[in-house]
C-alpha cells in the first residue's frame, strides 16, 4: 500500500527501508511475513536506477559454464581489489537469485527454439569480462521487468507500506542522543507534501539507495542518485571504501534534453567510428583495437581529446552503413535520436562519456551490516568487496538480490531482541525560517558537479584533484551555514549530501598513489606491486564489532 498522507510527529516501523529500488524490494518481500516494513521513495518509485537497467543478472546457468569461471572473471575484472570469499559467496547463489525472480513473477527471456519452460532454457547473453554466456535478462529491459514484478508484489503485501514524496534527512542514533554506544533506532525523514520533518522510528534501518554518479555533470543515473545513503551513513559513523573507482560509459547521448540516454556500444561492435569535430578519428592513438577497445580505455581516450581540444563532445558516426542495416540493428537508437533532431543514417551523433556506477560505498560484511548497530547498507550504496577496482556486467544486479536475502535472514534471526527505542527527540526547527535565496543551491549543485567532471573525472592528476577538494572545502561551508540557517527541501538535501560524497571521493582518489581498474592518474600511471582498499574513517567511527 502507498501513503504520502500528511506525517504525524512520529512514525513506528519494524523495518525502515531508505529506497525503492531492487535491493530494497527484494529485502521487504523477505521480511515481510514477520515485520512491518516502510518503504520510503524520493520521488515515483519507477525513478530509480533498477527500472532503467537495460542488461541483466549474472548467474551461472550454463551446461558449459561453471561457478569456478565467474568466480575467475569476476576477480580478473576487479584488478586485483575483489574479496574472493565475497564473489564465491556471490557467485554461488545466482541461481537462487533467478529461480526467486521467477517465482515473483519476472519473465526471462528463452531459447526462441526451446519448448521446455524450465530454468535450464535461458537465453544467455555474454557481455564484457564474462567468459560465457551467462547473463539472464528479459529482453533489453531487464531492470524494468525486476521492478514491476517485485513493486506489484510489495504493493499487494498487507505488512509493506509506501511513503512517496519522503526525503531521509539523518539518521538517528543513540550516539547523537548522547550515549555511549552507537545504535540506530530509527531516521528524520521530510515529507515532501506537508513540508514537515518527522520521525521515523525502527528496530532496523536499510540503506538502499543507489549510488551517487548525479555527483558528476554527465551521468547515465536518474536524478535520484545523489549518493544519500552514503552521506547519511558517514555521518553516522560508519566507514567508507574504494570511493575513487567510478565506472563511466563512454558513450551517452549530448543533447541538452536528451539526459541520461545511452548510446550502446554495440554500434561500435557494428563499424561505428568515434571522430573529433572535424571529422578525424582518433582511437588508434591510444590502443590497437580501435573502436573496439576496452569500456575504459575508450572512455579515457574521449576524455583525453576532450580536455585537449577543449571540446564538449566527440562523434559517433555510423552514417556510412546502410539506412535499413542502422534502423533494423538500433531502431530504438535510431527513434530517439530522431526526437532530437538527429538522422543517425545522415549524421554523426554527438556522445559524451558519462558517470555510471560507484564500487565503493557504505563498508558492509556479508551479512550487510555496517559499523553502526541495526543499519544495513545493501545493493550501489553498499561495498562488499565483489567488485573490487573494476565492477563486471551484471553483476551489480545479482549483488543487489544476494545480500538483500543475506541482510533480511540475519533480520529475522535477531528480530525479537532489538526494541524500539521510545525517547527520540523531535526535528527542532525552532531557529531556522524560509529561504529566499534558493538560487544559492542552485549554483553549487551545478558547480559541484561541473568540477567534479573536470578534475575528478575518468583521467586525474594531482593538480586536478587539489583544485578540487580546494572548491569542495567552500562549498561545504557555504552549505553547513545554508543548513543551519533554513528549512529543509529535497534541493538542499540532495547537495548537502552529494557535496559530501563528492568530498568522500576526491579524498579517495588521492589517497591512491597508483592507476587500477577504474582509477587512471597521469601522476601516477603505473599498477603498485600490491595494493589494498581505500578506507576513510569519520571521527566519529566507533569500532563495535568486527566484520565476519
Amino acid at each position: 500500500m502507498s501513503d504520502n498522507s500528511k506525517s504525524p510527529t512520529s512514525r513506528d516501523t519494524d523495518v525502515l527501508i531508505i529506497g525503492g529500488g531492487a535491493a530494497g524490494l527484494s529485502l521487504a518481500l523477505k521480511v515481510a511475513s514477520q515485520a512491518r516494513v516502510t518503504i520510503l521513495s524520493k520521488s515515483s518509485l519507477d525513478q530509480g536506477s533498477t527500472y532503467y537497467a537495460q542488461g541483466g543478472i549474472a548467474a551461472v546457468l550454463d551446461q558449459y559454464d561453471s561457478l569456478e569461471s565467474h568466480v575467475e572473471d569476476t576477480l580478473l575484472a576487479g584488478d586485483g581489489l575483489c574479496n574472493k570469499e565475497i564473489v564465491e559467496y556471490t557467485v554461488s547463489r545466482g541461481r537462487e537469485s533467478i529461480e526467486w525472480l521467477i517465482e515473483q513473477g519476472v519473465k526471462f527471456t528463452k531459447e526462441q527454439n526451446s519448448k521446455k519452460n524450465t530454468s535450464d532454457n535461458f537465453h544467455l547473453s555474454k557481455e564484457g569480462g564474462h567468459s560465457h554466456r551467462r547473463v539472464a535478462h528479459a529482453a533489453d529491459a531487464t531492470g524494468r521487468s525486476v521492478f514491476e514484478s517485485l513493486s506489484s508484489q510489495a504493493m499487494e503485501h498487507p505488512n509493506i507500506t509506501f511513503r512517496i514524496n519522503t526525503v531521509a534527512v539523518d539518521l538517528i542514533t543513540t550516539a547523537k542522543m548522547g550515549q555511549s554506544e552507537n545504535r540506530c533506532v530509527g531516521a528524520y525523514v521530510l515529507n515532501e507534501v506537508s513540508g514537515e520533518v518527522t520521525v521515523y522510528r525502527a528496530r532496523f534501518v536499510i540503506l538502499a539507495t543507489g549510488g551517487a554518479s548525479k555527483a558528476y555533470l554527465y551521468t547515465s543515473n536518474p536524478d535520484g542518485a545523489s549518493g544519500d545513503g552514503i552521506a547519511m551513513a558517514w555521518r553516522a559513523g560508519c566507514r567508507i571504501a574504494n570511493m575513487e573507482f567510478n565506472q563511466f560509459h563512454p558513450t551517452c547521448l549530448y543533447h541538452p534534453k536528451a539526459k541520461s540516454f545511452l548510446i550502446t556500444e554495440a554500434i561500435r561492435g557494428e563499424g561505428g567510428q568515434l571522430k573529433l569535430p572535424d571529422g578525424s578519428r582518433f582511437m588508434h592513438k591510444y590502443d590497437s583495437r580501435g573502436e573496439l577497445a576496452p569500456r575504459d580505455i575508450v572512455a579515457r581516450a574521449i576524455d583525453s581529446e576532450m580536455k585537449q581540444l577543449g571540446c564538449s563532445f566527440v562523434y559517433l558516426d555510423i552514417s556510412h552503413k546502410p539506412d535499413a542495416f542502422i534502423i533494423e540493428h538500433f531502431p530504438t537508437i535510431y527513434k530517439r535520436c530522431l526526437e532530437f533532431g538527429i538522422d543517425i543514417t545522415r549524421e554523426k551523433i554527438p556522445v559524451v562519456p558519462a558517470a555510471h556506477y560507484s564500487c565503493g560505498g557504505v563498508m558492509v560484511d556479508i551479512h550487510g551490516r555496517t559499523d553502526v548497530e541495526n543499519v544495513y547498507a545493501i545493493g550501489e550504496t553498499s561495498f562488499t568487496g565483489l567488485h573490487g577496482a573494476n565492477r563486471m556486467a551484471s553483476n551489480s544486479l545479482l549483488e543487489c538480490f544476494v545480500f538483500a536475502f543475506a541482510a533480511a535472514e540475519d533480520i529475522l534471526t535477531q528480530f525479537d531482541s532489538v526494541p524500539f527505542v521510545e525517547d527520540i527527540p523531535a526535528w527542532d526547527e525552532s531557529q531556522v525560517t524560509d529561504s529566499d535565496e534558493d538560487v544559492v543551491i542552485a549554483h553549487n549543485w551545478d558547480e559541484v558537479r561541473r568540477f567534479m567532471w573536470d578534475y575528478v573525472g575518468i583521467v586525474r592528476t594531482n593538480k586536478r584533484l587539489q583544485r578540487a577538494q580546494s572548491r569542495i572545502e567552500l562549498l561545504q561551508q557555504e552549505i553547513r551555514w545554508y543548513y543551519s540557517k533554513y528549512r529543509v527541501n529535497r534541493n538542499l538535501l540532495e547537495l548537502r549530501n552529494l557535496t559530501l560524497v563528492a568530498e568522500l571521493v576526491i579524498q579517495s582518489a588521492m589517497n591512491r598513489k597508483e592507476s587500477r581498474g577504474l582509477h587512471f592518474t597521469l601522476d601516477y600511471p603505473d599498477k603498485l606491486p600490491s595494493t589494498e582498499n581505500t578506507i576513510l574513517t569519520p571521527k566519529n567511527f566507533k569500532p563495535q564489532k568486527q566484520f565476519d
